[in-house]
């Protein structure tokens, strides 16, 4: 077994420093394996956050499923979903100034456009995947106050639902009929 303990030096004002103590089984030789190990535990909570998702977005311990090949379909559709949901909100996170066609549909994006167009002041003055993501969460409930964190993973997916209700709603309305 190993013990890494990791402390920040220089912490941004008004924030504790980070202090980990990570315990490993992995071999760690050097500093920069003991960097790599610390990488992979910053990630775990990506993966909190995406079972998250998957347990309350998708509802998954809900799902009454009698056969586990039932089990393992519903759970690789909700993986998807989840992933999905949790690659929005993370890409925004990242690269807030990306155009918002480098993850969103153009229905999803269609939608958005003509719910902002409808506005007696439209909010999407620039076409950012910030922005949009932004319009996403408020479809789910967020608020977007000043003071107010970044839009979570499961207003997002609440937006993600209803966004996804109306792009039906308009590709339902906008398609042409005989007769």
């Amino acid at each position: 077994m190993t013990y890494i303990h990791a402390l920040e030096e220089d912490p941004p004002p008004g924030r504790d420093p980070i202090d980990w103590k990570l315990v490993t089984n992995l071999p760690v030789d050097d500093l920069s394996a003991a960097v790599e190990k610390l990488g992979w535990y910053a990630l775990r909570w990506k993966a909190e956050v995406f079972h998250k998702v998957m347990k309350s977005g998708c509802r998954a311990e809900e799902a009454r499923l009698e056969t586990a090949e039932r089990l393992a379909k519903f759970l690789a559709l909700i993986a998807v979903v989840s992933w999905r949901i949790f690659f929005v909100a993370m890409s925004a996170r990242a690269k807030p100034d990306a155009a918002p066609d480098s993850v969103l549909t153009f229905a999803e994006i269609t939608a958005l456009d003509q719910i902002d167009a409808s506005r007696t002041r439209p909010r999407l003055q620039r076409p950012t995947l910030a922005v949009y993501l932004l319009q996403i969460a408020m479809l789910g409930g967020y608020l977007a106050r000043k003071h107010d964190p970044p839009p979570g993973n499961m207003v997002v997916w609440r937006g993600m639902t209803r966004l996804h209700e109306i792009a039906f709603g308009i590709s339902i309305g906008s398609s042409r009929r005989c007769g």
